[in-house]
């Protein structure tokens, strides 16, 4: 179960399933993985054997024990990842510097070895100030039951800096009033990540891998059928954020 949440726990102990998570992209080879049924939420596991990972800053310089950094991967058996991108010497050059592969992921490590996916740092979002991870932004947009996908995005604000746009697909039958959503998310999220604007697609825009094209979202920017809570006089103040179950 990817991401690893509460409910996918409790799901495993329910019906004596195995549960398993991991962290894995197209290039690398599931670098870091869990033990079978693991407990702590939302962690990817920790680098299996004939794996080293890092977690770096910009300057290929180790971040601290809890700091945010990119995670860099590197193995002990040849061709196990791989070895550059078709036709793209740069990109290849640019993702291969120093000698590890870089991933473009922001990960956090915890005090026993846990690795935490924080976001891509291309997704991440900056709003008055603050660092916001879309990632975390759409899990809980998610978790509204009329919601079947979402993408967060930034949008320019006038304000300075980003807006956080969702762009989201309705569960059959379902409808949706933005303003309920925004209501849904002030008590789970800390105020300044909830989304400014929100705009309802039948679907969201894939590539033939599945993934979900964030760039053409933001290329699209506030389109005139996108919610604004701003322009609905909805006021979001800073409030304690409700415990998850």
């Amino acid at each position: 179960m990817i991401p690893l949440s509460e409910e996918g726990i409790a799901f495993g102990k329910r019906f004596g399933i195995v549960v398993h998570t991991l962290f894995n992209m197209s290039e690398v080879s599931c670098p870091l993985v869990a033990e079978p049924n693991p407990a702590v939420v939302a962690a990817c596991g920790k680098p299996r054997a004939g794996v080293e990972v890092r977690l770096v800053d910009e300057h290929d310089c180790e971040v601290a024990q809890g700091e945010v950094g990119e995670l860099i991967i590197r193995t002990d058996t040849p061709w196990a990842m791989n070895h550059g991108y078709n036709k793209s010497s740069e990109a290849t050059a640019l993702a291969w510097r120093n000698g590890w592969f870089h991933t473009g992921d922001a990960f956090r490590v915890d005090k026993d070895g846990n690795y935490f996916f924080v976001d891509r740092f291309k997704d991440a979002i900056r709003r008055r100030g603050e660092n916001i991870s879309s990632f975390e932004v759409e899990i809980e947009v998610a978790a509204h039951p009329a919601i079947r996908e979402a993408a967060a995005v930034s949008v320019p604000s006038e304000y300075g800096e980003d807006d956080v746009l969702v762009a989201v697909s309705l569960a059959e039958g379902q409808t949706l009033d933005p303003a309920d959503l925004i209501g849904f998310l002030k008590p789970r999220m800390a105020h300044f990540m909830v989304p400014r604007y929100v705009r309802i697609l039948p679907d969201l825009p894939k590539t033939p891998t599945n993934k979900i094209e964030k760039y053409l979202l933001r290329k699209d920017g506030v389109t005139p059928d996108t919610f604004d809570r701003d322009a609905a006089d909805i006021v979001v103040k800073s409030e304690p954020v409700r415990q998850r179950r």
